[in-house]
């Protein structure tokens, strides 16, 4: 952080301030914070995403369909079971496929156990620190090393869940479209069963932790996205889920519901100068308007939806719907880990009881053109690909949860802005990093924009236009494009920054 052109010469003279932090540390990825101000008055306010396209989209073009779970999960080490199961939906809904109520419940058990430790690892080892006022968890392992070992058993537990479910904790390798390649021996998931159980006192001495910490007072509304699922179908379509980390209807906070084959309609993408990660605006809103996804969203959405111990840790925690502060987005990350281990012990029970029963994935190839989603920890993930009738893929599009969330956290950035510089520099730099940690992003997943002569564009790994159809170019298949076509993808709309004008702190 630096200060510049502080100036005390004469009546009228305003103080510069800079806020900067280049490469904000504890988050995935790289990102920066910058913030101008005219004394107490920010006039700049920016997130910039520094990282590199990646992609992914490109690769999968003329690959067979089932290569597009392996090939997707490689885009994160933390949600890579994530975008498998994101994958697998939007090929199933591609080739017309629906799973069995066994694999919904397995799938259900691999989320669980990613969302475990992935909410762990943020709330533990990327957030907690700052409380602390220390720079890494390495210091916590010295001075509360029963603590660190918490967290670690917890996370490990996460891992290994996956492990059972999946194969491997990391890039799993059972679930598949139309099913799973192997099952679980029922010895593993007793085992594993034992150990959530066990794992519920760790859950609780860490709600007491966190409950006794001090979050930032803040508070500015915005709208909550989340997956639901509509009256089609009813319990079958839900297969037994009631908090829901699938689903076929996004749920809107301000109220509506809408396809998740439709999700364009209401996740609208759109290029700015500053970042590589794009950024989303409400399809059916304006360019300034934001909304969030995640754990905090999940929980304004669903609430009654959650487990008893969950709704238990809500109240200890102080969190329930509706809720504005966005640095409760740790919190809400903490609730659902009680609630996804109780769940985990409650699907695992009904497996053993009914008993697992061998199902071979079957699948009739077929042209086709499928959109799937599914609630990561960051939050909804949205896959879509089309397929010609050799299964081969022909265009494919994600929208990463990090990317949804970035215009909302500059909107909350602005909101802070004006609440944290009157306290100096040092408390405006240490609250901006807080808010960005409260995010949990990944920056790297998200970036999806390469720049030629200065300017934003899509990179040829982003297939937006392509699955689209969008009336500025028509889908041509080919990886690496040309400089005509890619100078002509540089058009976008909206302006860089929100005004301070339209904020309310």
């Amino acid at each position: 952080m630096t200060g510049n052109g502080a100036t005390n010469g004469g009546a009228g003279t305003t103080r510069t301030v800079e806020v900067k932090v280049d490469y904000v540390s504890r988050v995935e990825g790289h990102g920066n914070i910058v913030v101008v101000a005219d004394g107490d008055r920010a006039k700049e306010v920016r997130f910039e995403v520094t990282e590199p396209p990646r992609f992914f989209e490109a690769m999968l073009r003329g690959r067979p369909y089932d290569q597009a779970p392996l090939i997707t999960s490689r885009i994160c080490g933390i949600c890579s079971n994530g975008h498998v199961l994101a994958s697998i939906t939007a090929m199933e809904a591609a080739l017309g496929i629906t799973p069995t109520e066994q694999t919904k419940r397995l799938r259900r058990l691999l989320m669980h156990g990613e969302t475990i430790q992935s909410h762990v690892l943020h709330a533990y080892f990327l957030v907690a620190p700052d409380f602390f006022d220390v720079g890494s968890v390495v210091p916590l392992a010295g001075t509360h090393p029963e603590v660190v070992r918490r967290a670690l058993r917890l996370k490990k537990l996460g891992n290994d869940l996956c492990e059972v479910i999946g194969g491997r904790a990391v890039h799993q390798v059972a679930a598949v479209v139309g099913g799973f390649t192997h099952l679980p021996a029922p010895a593993a998931l007793t085992a594993v069963r034992t150990r959530l159980a066990e794992s519920l006192p760790d859950l609780h001495e860490t709600v007491a932790l966190f409950a006794s910490l001090d979050m930032p007072d803040f508070s500015r509304p915005t709208e909550y996205l989340s997956l639901t699922y509509g009256e089609a179908g009813g319990d079958q379509a839900r297969g037994g889920e009631s908090y829901a980390f699938f689903g076929d209807q996004i749920l809107s906070s301000d109220g509506g519901m809408t396809p998740v084959s439709s999700y364009r309609d209401k996740v609208r993408e759109r290029v700015l100068s500053h970042s590589s990660a794009k950024h989303c605006a409400p399809g059916d809103g304006t360019d300034t308007d934001t909304f969030m996804v995640g754990a905090l969203a999940r929980l304004n959405n669903g609430f009654e939806g959650l487990s008893d111990g969950a709704k238990a840790a809500a109240d200890d925690l102080g969190c329930r719907p509706t809720c504005t502060n966005t640095f409760m987005n740790t919190v809400a990350q903490l609730i659902e880990t009680v609630h996804c281990v109780e769940d985990s012990i409650m699907i695992i029970d009904r497996l053993l009881d009914e008993g697992l029963k061998p199902e071979p994935p079957m699948v009739e190839i077929r042209a086709g053109r499928g959109a799937g989603a599914v609630e990561v920890p960051r939050g909804t993930l949205y896959h879509e690909y089309a397929v010609d009738d050799a299964g081969l893929i022909v265009e494919a599009n994600l929208i990463i949860p990090t990317g949804q969330n970035l215009a909302n956290l500059e909107r909350d950035m602005w909101a802070l802005a004006a609440q944290v510089l009157p306290q100096g520099k040092v408390k405006a730099q240490k609250a901006m990093e807080m808010l960005v940690r409260a995010y949990d992003p990944c920056i790297s997943c998200s970036t999806h924009v390469i720049y030629l002569n200065g300017e934003g564009t899509e990179s040829a790994g982003d297939s937006t236009s392509d699955v689209a159809g969008d009336a500025q170019s028509d889908a041509t298949g080919d990886a690496t494009g040309d400089a005509a076509e890619d100078s002509r993808r540089t058009k976008h709309h909206g302006r860089q920054t929100l005004g301070p004008e339209e904020v309310t702190a």
